[in-house]
């Protein structure tokens, strides 16, 4: 049990008495306790690390470690503090030096002085916040290693089981009342298992976490949860570092003036380089023979999930969140799922790319073009240029109706459809994993201040739940922040249209090479050799204009004091995305929607800049489209998997060479659990990885209609994607605290406006961009076979156009450069296409949303069931409902459910409960309630 003025000690940011006279401010250091005449005695001393190095210990008396164990053996290693110091013989031997110096030399001596200040503020700091961690109950051992420059402590933290009872009710932890049957959330598992399908994709995981009837701790009813006999295992190793988390995110270490409080804050003050919770081992299998059911959580992550052999078999979700914990398991259920749903939308946008490729030769407009010798003469297409005729485009004609035939148009529809409903059923996945996970009911308290915002408000004032006084920011001023920040934001997006329109006079200027050359080739692909140079330009502007705004989001974000964590990650989320929204997007959005809409025609050609504006290539827009994105998403893709893949193994290999020459004649021996974990990288969070993913969201359903196979490189790139991130957090981070949520936050937000932009853009692509309706409107009124579609698409230049009398150029105009009828017809269906696409898919939207319930019906029955059972397992009269119901009032033993429970807690297999039992059970309970 906690003592009396533990809770003040963590909550009360007053708080400033000296040291408490323990013997000791944790347990052992080095294998023995030190006493308090030690502390005082650091307390008086200027060195660095004051608290720890004036005390002889007997460091002989050392117990073999046994895994992740104080050197007892018993005691669980939850957490580990790490703090870097310069050995003492350097840092005497540069003082003395400093002190008989000669007078010239002040200034060096000054600037000493001040680092040595520093330390010992830093030191002072560590001693004040070790020993309210003391006073909370947490128990501390404490390591070190060394050589003549350099020495890197350990503190080891354990919180025993009296804190863990009285933090777990505090956080609302989930306990278990009674085991039931794993239950198997693969729906394509369950449909193959019903058509007796075998099924590659399964596999055996050995130690998979039960499912349990849970409901919140609670210390008085202690004997009705499972397990609470054995105080080793009740809580897993998460909940141990949540709750000891918990505590170093509480805890003071200064004055409450200036919000001096909680561990984040002391990692970025320098106090401490690194805080973690350990991994249960090493990821790799033993030499020797082993059972599967005898290898650590790690080793069963790493063997039936990072490896790259693994990449078709079902994720152990239970496991992940198991060990990282819900919002990590979260993504990686989220990145599985969306890969799954990838696998039918490639699939058909393969076909329908293969039955283009087959159909190529019914092309009957491209067989126009290829025979037309000198039919057409086209006008020129820059003021250098010479007239040119159409039979030369004959390979991109071809090629264009790869990309633009009636099979597009129906992915495109088909596309929409499949991402509003992927977004429909990711909600019924995400409500029965937060169920699975007791995290449905999760809500994040009142959140704390962040130590930043806690570090740089200029004022205090009561919270108006707590009552506590906290650090406050005005809120006129923050606004006035946000407001420049946003500023900020917009000119940032003018730099990227200032590079789009680079860009695109970089592809005219290319263009105009490629004219002036005078070879034959040269002049027919100009426009695909100027596209393709641009859109690698892009790719390389679009990649570092990311990395340069991320950065000053960031420091916007900080600078705009959110007050809260949450609060800062969704100021933080928005703004990034919305630049690379516009970054990366605006090259295809200008190419799919403006380019070729402003050209003009002879005698009247619109220009930018003095150049004329770009009209669409031989082949058509959508074929320039596609070569964009296959270079912009594809490139992206590879160069982050890349990143992904050398970049953690630089930083690790980096941070061991650190280690290792502190290390020196120690390194020969196997380094200890925390000396490894150490090594490792520093886990950066899923922002980067969701960030990714969203942007890959938005290729493939945004642009569809001009690639087919995107879909298809998105599905190839997941496959990797899920397996370098299992590689990561399993092998290659240091293990992350565990954090609760039941969704995947704002990302989901953003993923449902990425959908509804898909519908509107696809439709617009279609009625705009592609010849569909076109077509569709020359077969109704004139031909169905599209004879004669060519020349009827193709104006002649105004009379007055002397250059090149008689020329032509693709547009619906008369002699005289004004619109045709025809023009004005296709005009009024196109824009009746848009409204009746969109309505047509927005009505389905809406009815799948209807049909298809956030919650299935099975999770909403057992979500009640819990519910019920939880009430009689935690009901006060417990025993008085026993004893009317004629079954003794005998109380339950520790570890097992009450008699009432265990009747209704049926295992799965066990059959359906009689109603009418039930019935009478529910008016029981009552009827003891009102006595």
């Amino acid at each position: 049990m906690l003592r009396k003025g533990d809770r003040e000690v963590l909550l009360d940011l007053h708080s400033e008495s000296e040291a408490q006279t323990t013997d000791g401010y944790g347990s052992v250091h080095n294998g023995s306790y030190i006493p308090p005449r030690c502390l005082s005695a650091a307390a008086a001393d200027d060195d660095d690390d004051p608290i720890y190095m004036h005390c002889n210990t007997k460091s002989d008396q050392s117990v073999p470690q046994l895994g992740n164990y104080f050197r007892d053996g018993k005691t669980k290693i939850d957490f580990v503090l790490v703090w870097e110091t310069r050995s003492r013989k350097k840092r005497r031997g540069k003082g003395k030096s400093e002190v008989t110096g000669e007078e010239g030399d002040a200034a060096p001596s000054e600037k000493s002085s001040r680092s040595e200040r520093r330390k010992a503020q830093l030191a002072q700091w560590r001693e004040k916040f070790v020993q309210n961690l003391e006073s909370a109950g947490l128990v501390m051992e404490k390591e070190e290693t060394s050589n003549e420059k350099k020495t890197i402590h350990f503190l080891k933290l354990s919180a025993p089981w009296d804190v863990l009872v009285y933090f777990a009710e505090e956080l609302c932890l989930r306990a278990p009342l009674q085991a039931q049957q794993n239950l198997d959330l693969n729906t394509s598992a369950r449909v193959m298992k019903r058509l007796c399908i075998p099924n590659m994709m399964m596999e055996s995981v050995p130690n998979r976490p039960l499912d349990y009837y849970t409901c919140a701790f609670r210390k008085s009813k202690m004997n009705r949860f499972l397990g609470c006999d054995n105080h080793d295992t009740y809580f897993t190793n998460t909940q141990r570092h949540r709750v000891v988390y918990e505590i170093l995110a509480r805890t003071v270490y200064g004055k409450r003036k200036r919000a001096e409080v909680g561990v984040d804050r002391l990692v970025n003050e320098g106090v401490y380089t690194a805080a973690f919770p350990l991994h249960e081992g090493s990821f790799k299998l033993p030499k020797y023979e082993i059972r599967p059911d005898e290898l650590n959580q790690r080793q069963i992550l790493h063997h039936y999930w990072s490896r790259w052999c693994k990449w078709y078999k079902y994720q152990p979700l239970d496991h992940i969140r198991e060990y990282f914990g819900e919002k990590i398991a979260l993504y990686f259920a989220w990145l599985g799922f969306y890969t799954a749903w990838l696998l039918p939308a490639a699939v058909i946008g393969t076909l329908v790319f293969v039955s283009g490729v087959m159909s190529m030769g019914t092309n009957t407009p491209a067989k126009d073009i290829c025979t037309s010798g000198a039919s057409y003469l086209m006008c020129p297409l820059c003021n250098t240029c010479k007239a040119w005729n159409m039979s030369d485009i004959c390979t991109m004609a071809k090629l264009g109706y790869l990309f633009d035939h009636p099979g597009t148009v129906l992915f495109s529809v088909f596309m929409s459809f499949w991402a509003v409903t992927f977004l429909e059923y990711w909600k019924r996945k995400m409500a029965t994993l937060a169920h699975h996970w007791d995290c449905m009911d999760f809500h994040e308290e009142e959140e704390r201040p962040r130590p930043e915002f806690a570090a740089m408000a200029p004022t205090m004032k009561p919270n108006p739940v707590t009552g506590v006084k906290e650090p406050y920011f005005p809120e006129k001023t923050r606004l006035a922040r946000v407001f420049t920040g946003s500023m900020v934001i917009i000119m940032m997006l003018c730099v990227v249209m200032i590079f789009l329109v680079t860009v695109v006079m970089c592809r005219g200027i290319i263009s105009l090479m490629m004219f002036r050359t005078g070879s034959p080739v040269l002049r027919t692909e100009a426009g695909t050799i100027a596209n393709i140079c641009s859109s690698i330009v892009s790719l390389g502007l679009i990649l570092l204009m990311g990395r340069v705004y991320t950065a000053l989001a960031e420091q916007l974000t900080k600078w705009e004091m959110h007050r809260t964590q949450t609060q800062y990650d969704n100021a933080f989320i928005f703004k990034v995305f919305i630049f690379q929204f516009v970054n990366f997007y605006s090259s295809p959005f200008y190419v799919a929607f403006f380019k070729g809409r402003f050209v003009g025609y002879p005698t009247n050609y619109g220009t930018l800049f003095g150049m004329r504006n770009e009209d669409c290539g031989p082949g058509g827009c959508l074929i320039e489209l596609a070569e964009q994105l296959f270079i912009i998403m594809v490139g992206k893709q590879l160069i982050n998997n890349i990143q992904e893949f050398i970049i953690p193994k630089v930083k690790a290999w980096n941070q061991k060479r650190s280690l290792a020459k502190v290390m020196g004649d120690k390194a020969s021996h196997e380094p200890q659990r925390w000396e490894e974990d150490y090594q490792l990288v520093e886990c950066e969070g899923l922002f980067e990885e969701y960030l990714e993913m969203v942007l890959q969201f938005g290729f493939i359903t945004i642009f569809v209609a001009a690639f087919p196979l995107a879909p298809l490189f998105a599905l190839l790139n997941n496959w990797v994607e899920i397996r370098l991130d299992a590689h990561k957090f399993a092998c290659e981070y240091r293990r992350p605290v565990a954090e609760r949520a039941q969704n995947i936050g704002v990302w989901f937000n953003i993923l449902e406006a990425l959908s509804h932009l898909s519908v509107i853009a696809n439709a617009f692509l279609i009625a705009f961009t592609s010849d569909f309706l076109p077509r569709l409107l020359y077969q109704f009124k004139f031909d169905n076979d599209l004879n004669g579609y060519v020349n009827f698409t193709l104006a002649y230049a105004p009379l007055n156009y002397t250059e090149y009398p008689m020329c032509r150029y693709k547009a619906y105009r008369d002699n005289d450069g004004n619109y045709s009828l025809f023009y004005w017809e296709l005009l009024a269906v196109r824009l009746g296409f848009i409204i009746a696409f969109e309505h047509v898919v927005f009505f389905v939207l809406r009815a799948i949303d209807w049909i298809v319930p956030d919650v299935p019906g099975s999770l909403e029955l057992k979500i009640k069931r819990e519910r019920y059972l939880a009430k009689q397992a935690l009901a006060e009269n417990q025993e008085a409902l026993l004893v009317s119901r004629g079954r003794g009032a005998a109380p339950a033993s520790p570890g097992s459910s009450s008699p009432a429970i265990q009747r209704d807690l049926e295992t799965e297999g066990g059959g359906t409960v009689n109603k009418n039992k039930e019935k009478n059970r529910a008016e029981d309970f009552k009827e003891s309630q009102l006595s």
